[in-house]
């Protein structure tokens, strides 16, 4: 009773649109889906990162709990962020023939416009989570739950001239995944923002393998603050390197609250950064809600015929005056 109450008022908080068409692999009787109810409707799920903590575990989690508690047939698969892996994953997601997947869109419209093609010609259902693939879902279909990169990295930028009191003249150095700016879009925001406003802003590579080995960051970002010692903030580029953040300033000479460090996301090691002094603002985009939604999109598509869920996931801040009412949750891996 208490899972369908909860499923029942997140399907209530959407406005959806019907598809031309779907799939229906269970017949409701009357108004109540009762337990298991997407058993029929055979998934893949992709969490994005490695398969132990950081972000994607926290993806994780919420795919395991929205497994549960729709009865989901899923299996959730772990691409160590590696944009290559994905695609092949994908493949193999698509010829396996299950019904449906929920796809990490790192890998970008071209690399996955021929795969969702011969998804929708199979008939699969497909939803995306984290990296919005805008042309294939405009083409083929599909939601997203997940935040606006567009604006989400611009809006951290002035919280935190907001908050810091930046002037122009000021030195910020800021992380950019620069080969894949469907990606990078979030970062590189952050990035105009303070060049707007009149700041200086070196920019460094985030490469993608950092988010599996962040502490290969620690001398990147020792050498950019040795060349500018005058650097005010750094933006990191996610949450598994903004992890490593005390390790950042300690190996560079910084002691608590000498080098303002912002970026995205949380993580218990996050939340003891914000205790020590060594991180102090990030734009939460809620990585529970990137698990569970997808999942619970592709049922409610499957078995009722709704739209499928689009979800900003990504307007919120925690900073050093109210981290602490996350912390626990961030601790347990659900924030």
């Amino acid at each position: 009773m208490k899972n369908r109450n909860i499923i029942i008022s997140i399907i209530t908080s959407f406005i959806f649109v019907l598809p031309l068409s779907f799939k229906s692999w269970a017949t409701p009787t009357g108004q109540d889906l009762g337990d298991n109810w997407c058993s029929d409707v055979k998934m893949h799920f992709y969490a994005g990162g490695p398969e132990a903590g950081g972000f994607a575990g926290i993806v994780a989690a919420g795919a395991m709990n929205a497994i549960r508690d729709t009865g989901a047939d899923a299996e959730i698969l772990y691409s160590e962020w590696d944009f290559e892996k994905m695609v092949r994953q994908l493949r193999e997601s698509v010829g396996l023939g299950v019904e449906a997947i929920a796809m990490m869109g790192h890998p970008g419209n071209e690399a996955l416009m021929p795969l969702a093609k011969e998804a929708a010609e199979k008939g699969i259902l497909m939803t995306y989570q984290n990296v919005d693939p805008g042309e294939v879902r405009a083409k083929y279909g599909g939601g997203y739950v997940g935040a606006n990169l567009a604006t989400q990295g611009k809006a951290l930028a002035r919280e935190a001239i907001r908050q810091f009191g930046f002037k122009a003249g000021d030195h910020a150095i800021v992380m950019v995944p620069i080969g894949d700016y469907a990606r990078a879009q979030r970062e590189d925001g952050a990035r105009i923002i303070f060049e707007e406003h009149g700041m200086t802003v070196t920019v460094l590579d985030g490469d993608p393998k950092y988010a599996s080995d962040p502490n290969m960051t620690i001398p990147i970002f020792g050498a950019a603050l040795n060349a500018n010692p005058e650097t005010k903030v750094i933006v990191h580029s996610g949450s598994d390197i903004m992890n490593v953040a005390e390790g950042i300033a300690k190996a560079a000479g910084y002691g608590p609250n000498e080098l303002l460090q912002i970026g995205f996301d949380t993580s218990p090691q996050i939340m003891s950064a914000f205790e020590k002094g060594y991180v102090h603002l990030t734009s939460d985009q809620q990585p529970f809600l990137q698990g569970y939604l997808p999942v619970l999109s592709l049922c409610q598509t499957a078995v009722l015929g709704t739209g499928a869920i689009n979800q900003d996931t990504g307007a919120g801040f925690v900073d050093t005056n109210n981290y602490q009412a996350v912390k626990a949750l961030a601790d347990a891996g659900l924030r």
